[in-house]
């Protein structure tokens, strides 16, 4: 048996402010340095000896990944990839959601939000909330970093790189992944094999950490979160 423990990142500044953030990097708030602190402190009571971490090209979801390890007291090097970044909400980035509902009517908000395929309008390349322009994606070749992207864009290339890189290490490695929202659903949505109705339900609290059990065939035979009193539905448990 073994694990895939998700986290959500901990709360982050524009968390608080109720922006839409995507691709801009953000700190972490005070509370979620606590979120992350705590989701470690679950992990530990559980003793699951992480073997491998990933974690985004992302600062809130890297940091939370490190208080989460030195709260393991866990030095190990984490492999980071831009393919698990959260998903870009191109010209919704910096806009203050409760705003935009006034502006866009509440269900055209949602829609943005949740649906599958709809993606808002891109960003302006000339942006400072463009990636492009931030540091931290120089790296990333320009012609895989977005505008704007659906949640099945973000599906499409975070399951690229699971099928890649994790899913043949998961059988003899118990692995954790701090990444985003967006990222996190598009996972459940290819694990627990979910339709386009119920991954729109679908609500990843920040810095819980979700404990998937794993058989030797890779299937699913228990799940939950570890702070029972913040968990949310899961839809097929």
């Amino acid at each position: 048996m073994s694990y895939l423990i998700l986290v959500r990142h901990g709360q982050s500044i524009w968390n608080l402010e109720k922006k839409f953030t995507g691709w801009v990097d953000v700190e972490l708030t005070e509370n979620g340095k606590l979120e992350a602190k705590k989701a470690g402190e679950l992990i530990k009571i559980k003793n699951i000896n992480i073997d491998i971490y990933y974690t985004s090209f992302q600062l809130r979801a890297k940091n939370t990944l490190k208080l989460i390890q030195e709260t393991l007291q866990d030095k190990k090097v984490s492999k980071k990839a831009w393919q698990l970044n959260e998903r870009h909400y191109g010209a919704l980035t910096g806009l203050n959601k409760d705003e935009m509902k006034v502006k866009l009517g509440e269900e055209k908000v949602h829609q943005f939000r949740r649906s599958w395929d709809l993606r808002p309008d891109p960003l302006d390349k000339k942006s400072p909330y463009h990636p492009i322009n931030i540091d931290a994606y120089k790296e990333i070749p320009i012609n895989k970093i977005p505008d704007t992207e659906s949640l099945k864009d973000t599906y499409e290339r975070v399951l690229e790189y699971y099928k890649q890189e994790i899913e043949n290490e998961i059988s003899n490695n118990n692995i954790l992944i701090s990444a985003h929202g967006n990222s996190i659903r598009a996972l459940c949505k290819y694990l627990f094999k979910l339709n386009e109705n119920q991954i729109s339900k679908l609500e990843i609290p920040t810095g819980n950490p979700l404990v998937i059990n794993l058989d030797e065939k890779k299937r699913i035979t228990n799940c939950k979160y570890l702070d029972s009193e913040r968990s949310k539905d899961l839809v097929v448990f």
